[in-house]
């Protein structure tokens, strides 16, 4: 099922932007290829994967042709929205393809090509390869466009456009030239019931719609004063990965883009896991946003049982499905070779003794701003808490879901700890029932094991996991969670050893992988994003205010060409992982939050930090 109009290798995931509608994303390349769509949900098989395989994978295209061959490519959004637009330029003329999903619930793609400067020749290929390309398309002409449809399903789509069309097999190709300011329309359409009337009235009014609808978004929340383009650019990001309909958060907008070229390290990330989506909400919560959390929270609710278990799992689909089976799509090549790539995610089922800690932290937040949560939410929380109480010193996956040995790592540790901690907090400040004097004894259990089991007098540092030497990036939340004060000695002690051990320049590697803490899989991956922006945070709550402003800087040239960023970088700066990375933007919100808040004066007085920076004894910052 190739196309003959198919690149020989994918685009780099960095040469994208991504539009969306809060139910499904679509990735576009700087060429004007849609790559990577999804089709109706985020979590549903795809309708195109040439990102995952070129020949096989499927692609739509709209692109100005018939120039030079130094035409230049650029793209930018316009400004507080995630409308997409794709500029071609060259000494014959401009052309601008503008892309967007309306948030109408639809789950169209309206796709609108312009001549800004002379004539201007696009050219549309469409090679729709539904079903993760295991279906044959079925293509049918109608009256100002066609369908696709494919055996096994009853689903039909539509595209309808002016652009003459010739039906090649199971591909589609069309030419236009147009005269300067001139425009025409492609419309991809879920269903005959939607079916516009493709003309400029049509566009014009949908465009309006979906600008205002998220002009109105940003101007609803608080910005900081500096990087705000970044922090509106990731809030816009985390915004696209939220489920309008059920009010889940998936972690990234793709899958089976790897960790290592070549690797294995190819995860399924279109689900929503309990912990990114805590910290996508506690990211939007300190920008003004709770309507998000509150959605989450009844999300997460319904499906959590009252039993003697946590009656939860680390992870569901979109729609809350539970069973996420995993299994490999052998037929796809992979992003530059890079197999297995995967669907689904085996990891559902782990043990992740974390999750609690950032949901809990997450609804303080919450309730902080919005009052005591419902009764019948707190009785579910409070039964997950006396749960906890019982249970928090099992051996688990950890955070990073290590598909090695189950061990007793600090991440689960400390964030059982903030779960017991925002628990006590929220029943006294809300004045809700709940055996809080147990729980506080349980919570400075885990906090007296955590100070005496997991530090290491010779590194100086508090490890991996129970009897580890390793060093684990995850460590950078004990001041961001307020579990110990920044100034704290065995604090200071860590970062300094963070630094030794996991940090180059502003890449900050989550672990090495050894023969201790081997988490069961091959290759050695790139930096992790979140962990270098969390490296920023520790720092300027430490007090190296100038040291976190310099490398908060120099991670800004590792975002795409549109403040983007997946979840890995490499010391080249290719942007390894899926994308967007959920965990990387909201991250980057707390980094510049707080950043902006010191260099404000909100909290210490940033000349003296770069003083201490720059005459520290030991020469470590």
């Amino acid at each position: 099922m190739s196309s003959k109009h198919a690149p020989e290798l994918p685009n780099r995931i960095a040469d994208h932007g991504v539009i969306g509608d809060m139910r499904t994303l679509a990735l576009v390349a700087m060429d004007g290829t849609i790559d990577f769509f999804c089709h109706p949900n985020i979590d549903a098989p795809t309708l195109f994967a040439g990102l995952l395989d070129p020949k096989n994978g499927g692609f739509f295209r709209l692109t100005a042709g018939g120039g030079t061959d130094e035409r230049k490519h650029r793209q930018m959004y316009l400004p507080d929205t995630n409308i997409l637009i794709t500029r071609f330029l060259d000494n014959d003329g401009i052309g601008e393809v503008c892309d967007f999903m309306p948030v109408d619930g639809s789950g169209r793609i309206v796709r609108r090509a312009k001549a800004i400067m002379g004539a201007v020749t696009f050219e549309l290929t469409i090679a729709p390869r539904p079903d993760y390309g295991r279906r044959a398309p079925v293509i049918q002409p109608i009256e100002g466009g066609f369908t696709v449809g494919w055996e096994g399903s009853n689903d039909i789509v539509y595209f309808y456009t002016r652009i003459p069309l010739e039906i090649d097999g199971e591909n589609v190709h069309g030419t236009i030239q147009l005269a300067e300011d001139e425009t025409c329309h492609v419309v991809f359409c879920p269903g005959r019931k939607d079916q516009p009337t493709v003309d400029d009235g049509y566009v014009a009014k949908v465009s309006s719609r979906t600008r205002d609808y998220w002009h109105e978004w940003v101007e609803s929340g608080t910005y900081p004063t500096y990087w705000r383009d970044l922090v509106v650019r990731s809030a816009l990001t985390l915004k696209l990965l939220t489920s309008s309909e059920y009010g889940s958060i998936a972690a990234a907008g793709t899958f089976g883009l790897p960790e290592v070229i070549g690797g294995e390290r190819n995860w399924d990330y279109r689900f929503t896991w309990v912990r990114d989506a805590a910290f996508t909400l506690y990211s939007l919560s300190r920008l003004g946003y709770y309507d998000e959390a509150e959605a989450f929270v009844h999300f997460l609710m319904v499906r959590a049982v009252e039993t003697g278990e946590s009656g939860l799992q680390i992870m569901y689909g979109m729609d809350g499905s539970e069973q996420l089976p995993e299994s490999n799509l052998d037929h796809l090549e992979g992003y530059f070779g890079s197999q297995p790539v995967r669907i689904g995610n085996e990891a559902y089922s782990q043990r992740q003794m974390d999750i609690y800690g950032e949901f809990m932290d997450a609804v303080y937040i919450a309730s902080k701003a919005r009052g005591k949560p419902a009764y019948s939410v707190w009785k579910k929380l409070s039964g997950i808490l006396d749960w906890l109480c019982d249970n928090w010193h099992l051996p688990d996956k950890g955070i990073w879901e290590s598909r090695g040995e189950p061990r007793e790592y600090l991440s689960s540790r400390l964030m059982c700890w903030v779960a017991l901690d925002r628990g006590i907090r929220i029943a006294n400040d809300q004045s809700m029932p709940a055996d809080t004097a147990r729980w506080r004894g349980q919570r400075d259990l885990i906090q007296q094991s955590i100070l005496e089991e997991f530090w290491d007098p010779d590194i100086g540092a508090f490890t991996q996991f129970k009897g580890s030497k390793g060093l684990d990036a995850v460590v950078l939340l004990m001041p961001l969670v307020k579990f110990i004060n920044p100034r704290d000695p065995m604090w200071t002690s860590t970062l300094k050893a963070v630094k030794r051990h996991l940090v180059h320049d502003c890449l900050v590697k989550r672990y090495i992988n050894t023969e201790e803490n081997h988490d069961g899989l091959d290759g050695e991956e790139g930096a992790f994003t979140i962990c270098s922006f969390w490296y920023v945070e520790a720092l300027a709550r430490t007090g190296y205010v100038a040291e976190a402003r310099l490398l908060f800087e120099k991670l800004h040239t590792y975002a795409n060409h549109l403040g983007l960023y997946s979840e890995e970088l490499s010391s080249a700066g290719d942007h390894l992982g899926n994308f967007p990375q959920g965990l990387t933007h909201l991250s980057l919100i707390s980094a510049a939050i707080w950043l902006d808040r010191a260099l404000n004066g909100d909290r210490q007085d940033p000349n003296h930090f770069e003083f201490q920076m720059l005459e520290d004894p030991d020469g470590v910052f």
